[in-house]
């Protein structure tokens, strides 16, 4: 599969980042939903139809392999160059209940 702009979508009231440093405003935070692996998403350039959007230290909550086994990870946007986004390898959430 690909990404898919309409499945990623803003948190909360969004912060305002102009640049890739702290000081220019704090990072905005996305959520987003996909059928494709953790694998797929961390690759570089996978988010590149949202490089507009998307601001180096942004924080993505993403649903992975919805039509599989799924799974949440917590991506970072380390850097948006030129229109090629590249997010961290992510970091899993938990999907336990252990009542």
């Amino acid at each position: 599969m690909a990404f898919v702009l309409k499945n990623l979508n803003p948190i909360g009231g969004q912060s305002k980042q102009n640049g890739s440093t702290s000081d220019e405003g704090a990072p905005a935070m996305w959520s987003y939903i996909t059928d494709d692996t953790q694998a797929v998403v961390n690759t570089s350039g996978y988010f590149d139809e949202a490089s507009n959007l998307l601001g180096v230290y942004d924080r993505i909550s993403a649903t992975v392999d919805v039509d599989g086994t799924p799974a949440v990870y917590d991506f970072i946007v380390l850097s948006n160059a030129s229109g090629v986004v590249d997010v961290s390898d992510g970091v899993a959430i938990a999907l336990t209940d252990s009542d």
